[in-house]
């Protein structure tokens, strides 16, 4: 084990034996599922990397109690095939970020997912991966096996160490075992398609219809050039900016619903269309995968109150026309015309909170990752991390430099 490499453990028990070595021997480690998202953060400078593809499989799953166990390692496509034969899904929609990278598709492990927290169109409604996360086991960087949580969504136990763990990016603890809700699969899906004068109308558009009554579970505005894109032709073939409106449920809900909001929404040089179920499916799993956007260059994240974000719409088209907005414009995938641009530099006093996702390993060194903390953030963050690896020797300066 000191020869440097790779590490894969095949059980709880090895984890813990490997991570105590680590600990004792003061070797650092880059933690990895199945390596789809290595390429994003912070470059790691880590003596080994411990990979737990090997913790892999669904142990428990009680479709009747909305609950499932596996192990960190396992597939995310796995999860979501044995979740489809009963009817079932995650309803935090968690997107293909590994595809983002250059990654192939569908690589991505369930506990990498929770690890980095991810959420996709659904978030407004159903939460983020962490507002499902029931359970885990995992290791810290005491080299100790630790437990929270448990696996009914009534028990509170240890939520507080989920939710830390969630987002954590491999730098606190390495999951063995992780329990989450699932929740039934929609019935049917419609999406309401919006035509405008221009993109801040569009984005409003998107803001009225989360005030109604009708159970928006996805907004987001695409610009000409993402619609372009798209596989579904009454998308790609608009030749200008769209809002895009989804509703699910039960079809008789859905018409009922999709009449209420077309009425709320009409407006003097707003025109519409409805995409029904298959292809409303495909396009909100192309909004998911930010697969609207091109596959190369620098890739950044900008959330911001939804309110801003037409105040910000010709702003962000002037410094990347390749962008798409979610979560009713709270939420922006941006690949810059300039990829070495730093795009905090360039929206700066603008608000809101910037992640580079995807770029190359010279600009993740040279650029903040991850949105700079403040001072009482930063020392919280600190104090946190020394709680749980005390070593520093998990995954190091993934999210932050020197933590």
């Amino acid at each position: 084990m000191d020869s440097g490499g790779e590490l894969s453990p095949g059980s709880l028990a090895e984890l813990e034996q490997l991570v105590a070595w680590a600990v004792a021997e003061e070797r650092s480690l880059e933690l990895a599922g199945r390596g789809s998202k290595q390429a994003m953060g912070r470059p790691v400078l880590a003596d080994h990397v411990l990979d737990l593809s090997r913790l892999s499989g669904v142990d428990m799953y009680e479709p009747e109690e909305l609950v499932m166990s596996a192990g960190a390692g396992t597939p995310l496509a796995e999860i979501e095939a044995v979740l489809a034969e009963r009817g079932q899904e995650l309803a935090f929609e968690p997107g293909d970020w590994g595809s983002l990278a250059g990654g192939e598709r569908g690589r991505q492990s369930i506990g990498g997912v929770i690890a980095c927290n991810l959420a996709g169109p659904r978030r407004m409604k159903a939460g983020a991966a962490r507002d499902h996360f029931l359970g885990v086991q995992c290791v810290t960087g005491h080299g100790q096996a630790i437990k929270a949580g448990g696996r009914v969504v009534k028990n509170v136990t240890g939520y507080d160490v989920c939710k830390l763990l969630a987002g954590s990016w491999g730098t606190l603890a390495a999951l063995s075992h992780v329990t989450f809700k699932v929740m039934p699969r929609a019935e049917t899906s419609a999406t309401l398609l919006l035509g405008g004068p221009d993109e801040a109308g569009l984005l409003a558009g998107l803001r009225a219809a989360m005030r109604t009554p009708c159970e928006v579970s996805g907004a987001a505005m695409l610009p000409a050039t993402a619609a372009a894109r798209s596989a579904v032709g009454a998308v790609a073939g608009a030749g200008r900016a769209l809002g895009c409106i989804r509703l699910e449920g039960l079809t008789a809900s859905v018409a009922y619903r999709l009449d209420a909001l077309q009425r709320a929404l009409a407006a003097p040089g707003t025109d519409m269309a409805v995409l029904e179920d298959e292809p409303s499916r495909t396009l909100w799993a192309e909004i998911r995968d930010v697969a609207l956007l091109p596959r190369t260059g620098a890739l950044w994240r900008l959330s911001v109150a939804p309110s801003r974000a037409g105040e910000l719409a010709d702003k962000l088209a002037a410094l990347a026309p390749a962008r798409l907005h979610d979560w009713s414009g709270g939420l922006v995938w941006l690949t810059p015309e300039d990829g070495t641009m730093d795009m905090r530099t360039a929206l700066a006093g603008h608000g809101g909170h910037l992640t580079l996702v995807r770029a190359p390993l010279a600009m993740r060194a040279g650029v903040p990752v991850f949105e700079p903390q403040p001072p009482a953030l930063r020392a919280l963050t600190e104090r946190v991390k020394k709680s749980f690896d005390p070593k520093g020797l998990l995954t190091p300066g993934r999210m932050y430099e020197g933590i």
